[in-house]
Formats: C-alpha cells, structure tokens, sequence
C-alpha cells in the first residue's frame, strides 16, 4: 500500500511545524488519530518512541513507531516497529517552500498483514487516500487561520 497527497498551504514552514512536531496539534488534524503519544523522554527527534492509534474499517489500528527523520520546518518521518493490521507501516511528512508559502505532502507506505490484506490493498489505498484528502484540507485550514 502506497499513498502520497500534497496540498498547497498559504503560510511559512514556522507556521506549520507544530503541526507535524506537537502531538496535540497533530489530533487536531489527523482525523482518524485516537491516540498520538510520546512513550520515552525524547520527543520529535531521531530515535523517539511514540504509540500511534488510528479508526480503520475494522477496528482500531494500533502501532508501536519509531522517529526515522525529524528536521524541523521540512520534514517528519517515522517507521513503525510492532502493531496489529499491518506487516509494515511508515509515513513521511514533508513541507517545500513554493512562491505562494509552502507544499505539504503526506506519504504513507505499507503492507497489510495476511493473505487477506493482499486482496484489500487496492481498496484500502482508495479509502486511505480520500481520508488524507479531508486530513490535508483541514490542516489547510488550521495552518491558514
């Protein structure tokens, strides 16, 4: 499973950051989040541990991840090391200064577990992708406000 969204927001990166780095500023825009909470004594670094528990379908998705890349005011990285739902998961949140102020893109990479998660790939992708439509849209309007 593959998914990568981009949307054009009309703000400096400074604006944005919180967005990515505070785990209370990410609820506010990740919609499908139940839960996003540092699990050690660092926070938004290389390394940091946090618990991420998202709303899917069938239940709730709940993963054990790891910082991988955390460079602030363009970039936001993390790879999860132990969960249910998913074989492997990851996602990478970027900012690129544009002419207008900033482009956000939102990618996710993984792979369901099972022989069943094969079948339901192409269809979780599609699902996935209009939830981070509606997520981009309203960190847009938090971030422009």
């Amino acid at each position: 499973m593959k998914v990568q969204k981009s949307i054009e927001i009309l703000a400096p990166p400074e604006k944005l950051w919180p967005f990515m780095a505070e785990p209370e500023r990410i609820m506010q825009w990740y919609t499908p989040l139940q839960k996003f909470e540092y699990t050690g004594d660092k926070r938004c670094q290389v390394g940091a541990q946090f618990c991420f528990e998202e709303k899917v379908t069938n239940g709730v998705m709940k993963l054990n991840c790891e910082v991988t890349e955390c460079i602030e005011n363009e970039r936001f990285a993390f790879k999860m090391n132990s969960g249910n739902m998913m074989k492997s998961y990851g996602e990478t949140w970027l900012i690129e200064a544009i002419p207008s102020g900033i482009r956000f893109t939102f990618s996710e990479q993984g792979e369901l577990l099972g022989i069943m998660g094969k079948l339901i790939t192409p269809i979780a992708e599609r699902m996935s992708g209009v939830t981070i439509d509606k997520m981009l849209a309203r960190l847009k309007s938090l971030v422009e406000a």
